[in-house]
């Protein structure tokens, strides 16, 4: 429809006035849409297309308007349909088609195409790589993501990785093809949203220009680390309009990345995966988030806040710590960190020991006073002042690095494709700041890859290219702070298989014995002796309807768990609900005339655990104490096949004198022929160990790479090393 056609002269309040009628018309009958034409000298015409709707004039392209939940990938509206918002999707694994990215193209790094069947794609992709000048005589991974795009996505005649799987996919009517394609099948990300996890929609909106002429999608930015992040809305500059509009917003943003930069998390990126952190990392990004809310008069309780921080991060911790005070707050921290303890404005020490022989309060006052006024009873003031001290072996074990597990190529998350070795028959330290590179080279790489290697899967393993001398071990247990059980059932005694022989113990008691009971009567976890109403629980579960059930002590046995017939038989003068209330210390003495029984239970106490009851919930149990209820069950299998075992941050939790009890029990093991590999930050233990591996220098795309190997003189003499620069007075 054409509305109208006029000439246009300036300053004309009569034309104006034409020219608002025409347009309003042309919207009306255009249904919101209206096209201006110019015309030019020459009979040409310039046009311009005007839109009322929420969509491109030009194409029509339409646009969501732009709300919250388009953004958010846990909304049905702002998530992937094709991914439902997970971001990977089951498609071609990368890895399994290029499981050596070390290799080049012409050497077969495309692992599909090296057999003799499928050569011919192979042969095109060598002979059309000239076309776009990629060089097949490098590493893969040494390519561009432009060059890598290319060959999974094809290029003139070359139909690329992709093509190569369609045409695969159009003969899956036979056998051999769906095996084929099994082989290479995986999680990998989701094709339509590019690993965004949101619809398309959302990549329409974009905010700044840091890094592109166009602004950024909130996709380039949760790809950031938390460094750049920070960088980017600091440097983020708004017109008066959108600052009218966004000012509260970007100060919160800007507020909440200095805290989550300046605990030491820089490194990390915004769209970091929560299952993948350590529990250090995890810990302070709740206090980052806590302190983000710049509250005043408020109390705040931390737990170990310095979990998985490198010496070098502390300080970074301490700065925030008294910041917060500074703004009117309490602050109350539980922790055995030295540096932290002399930091603070009060200490209350309490003790003198853990259970039921703790519970003291040793001293309250100024850290400096800890040291000059408390006396003998206080462990931690003895450590402090230099009386008690973890001392560093008078001769380290001799390192034999031809019986070693070596590691090559090792290129997983941030690793810088390297080589290293692992000696066995020894003591490990594995150092670094944090996110440097440790847990991935330990946990995805060394303990994942030697459990596939010995037939057993535990998850992904990350990328390398060889593992050699696994057949020097027999098997690899990793021995970390997840619970021990997860139900009240289980317990330390049931953990350590000495309640087996307890429950033996009591039926050979003449009252047992008269009555024909097995040790089996004497289980909780069996019918027989254990109470029918609870079933050996203790308690049961009342439903409350639309309520959450309640629990409620058994009326029959009165939380114990057993029957009155089996409390009447006692060993000792104890019957077995008794036993299990005892602590291990007590169960020690009480248990001196049974040799097998007392042997097991003093490696609980040689750990430190001294203090537990034997029948407590492995529920209530903190993450170190499960760990080292782990490691006493395997000091007390008498065994002697080589074990290689892997420790993650064991000092979690521990007091010095936890430490020095931890330490005689790693070198037990390895006096007994065991191998010990220990991700650690804390420096009595690191000084302690035969052989460091120290990676770095920094964390993230900085860290990665190996600063050093040898004994803990050798690493503190290494400049580049900052576990060298704080390990150095320890080794004076």
């Amino acid at each position: 429809v054409l509305v109208d056609r006029l000439v246009w002269h300036p300053n004309d309040a009569e034309l104006e006035s034409r020219i608002a009628d025409s347009i309003e018309a042309a919207f009306r009958d255009g249904g919101g849409r209206a096209v201006i034409a110019f015309l030019k000298g020459d009979g040409s015409t310039d046009e311009e297309k005007f839109s009322e709707h929420f969509e491109c004039a030009n194409d029509g392209l339409p646009f969501d308007e732009p709300e919250p939940k388009l953004f958010s990938f846990n909304n049905p509206f702002g998530a992937c349909p094709e991914c439902q918002g997970f971001g990977r999707a089951m498609g071609i694994d990368p890895d399994l088609v290029i499981p050596d990215p070390s290799r080049s193209l012409r050497s077969g790094a495309i692992i599909c195409w090296t057999t003799e069947r499928f050569s011919s794609y192979w042969n095109d992709l060598l002979f059309h790589a000239r076309e776009q000048n990629i060089n097949v005589d490098v590493p893969y991974q040494s390519l561009s993501e432009r060059e890598k795009m290319l060959i999974w996505k094809g290029f003139g005649n070359y139909i690329g990785i992709d093509g190569f799987f369609k045409e695969l996919e159009k003969k899956t009517y036979k056998l051999h093809y769906r095996v084929l394609l099994s082989r290479y099948r995986g999680y990998t990300t989701c094709p339509k949203c590019q690993g965004s996890r949101l619809r398309p929609a959302a990549m329409n909106v974009r905010v700044g220009s840091l890094g592109s002429d166009h602004g950024n999608t909130i996709h380039d930015i949760v790809r950031m680390t938390i460094a750049e992040a920070r960088a980017f809305f600091e440097s983020l500059t708004l017109n008066e309009y959108e600052t009218t509009i966004a000012a509260r917003i970007i100060d919160e943003l800007r507020k909440r990345t200095r805290y989550l930069d300046e605990v030491g998390l820089n490194y990390l990126t915004l769209e970091r995966l929560s299952n993948t952190l350590s529990g250090g990392e995890s810990q302070r990004i709740n206090l980052a988030t806590s302190l983000g809310g710049a509250l005043t008069g408020t109390l705040y309780v931390l737990d170990e806040p310095s979990i998985g921080l490198h010496p070098r991060d502390t300080e970074k911790l301490l700065r925030i710590l008294r910041g917060v005070r500074d703004l009117g707050n309490t602050v109350i921290v539980v922790e055995h960190d030295e540096e932290v303890m002399r930091a603070a404005d009060e200490i209350l020490d309490f003790g003198p020991h853990a259970g039921e022989l703790g519970g003291k309060l040793l001293y309250q006052g100024p850290p400096g006073d800890l040291l000059e006024k408390a006396g003998k009873e206080s462990l931690t003031a003895q450590y402090l002042r230099g009386e008690l001290n973890i001392p560093i072996p008078k001769k380290r074990r001799r390192v034999d690095m031809r019986y070693a597990i070596a590691i090559s190529g090792a290129s997983a998350n941030n690793l810088k494709t390297i080589d290293v070795r692992f000696p066995l028959e020894s003591f490990v330290a594995v150092t670094g700041v944090s996110g440097s590179g440790k847990s991935t080279l330990v946990h995805s790489v060394l303990y994942a890859g030697l459990k596939k290697l010995k037939g057993e899967s535990v998850g992904q393993v990350g990328s390398h290219r060889e593992i050699q001398g696994e057949d020097m071990v027999n098997h690899i247990e990793l021995i970390d702070q997840t619970p021990i059980g997860r139900t009240p059932r289980s317990n330390p005694a049931t953990y350590i298989k000495v309640f087996d022989l307890i429950r033996e113990a009591f039926s050979r008691t003449f009252y047992a014995k008269q009555r024909g009971w097995s040790p089996g009567y004497f289980s909780f976890n069996i019918p027989g002796g254990r109470c029918d109403t609870c079933e050996g629980e203790g308690f049961v579960a009342v439903e409350m309807q639309f309520l959450a059930d309640m629990y409620l002590e058994c009326d029959s046995c009165g939380g114990k768990r057993y029957k009155q017939e089996v409390l009447d038989a006692t060993l000792n003068g104890k019957n077995i609900v008794e036993v299990l209330a005892m602590t291990v210390s007590e169960a020690i003495e009480f248990f001196k005339d049974h040799d097998r029984i007392r042997a097991k239970l003093q490696v609980l106490d040689d750990v430190g655990l001294g203090y537990i009851r034997l029948g407590q919930p492995a529920t209530t149990l903190s993450g170190g104490e499960a760990q080292r209820v782990k490691l006493a069950a395997h000091m007390a299998d008498q065994n002697q096949e080589h074990i290689l075992f892997i420790f993650d941050e064991p000092t979690t939790g521990l007091h010095f004198d936890d430490i020095a009890k931890l330490l005689t029990a790693l070198n037990a093991l390895v006096e007994r022929g065991h191998s010990v590999i220990a991700i650690e930050h804390n420096l009595d233990v690191i000084k302690s160990a035969d052989w460091v591996i120290d990676i770095g220098p920094n964390a993230g795309a900085e860290g990665g790479e190996i600063i050093g190997e040898g004994t803990p003189e050798i690493i503190a003499a290494i400049e580049r090393s900052w576990t060298g620069k704080y390990l150095k007075p320890m080794l004076k």
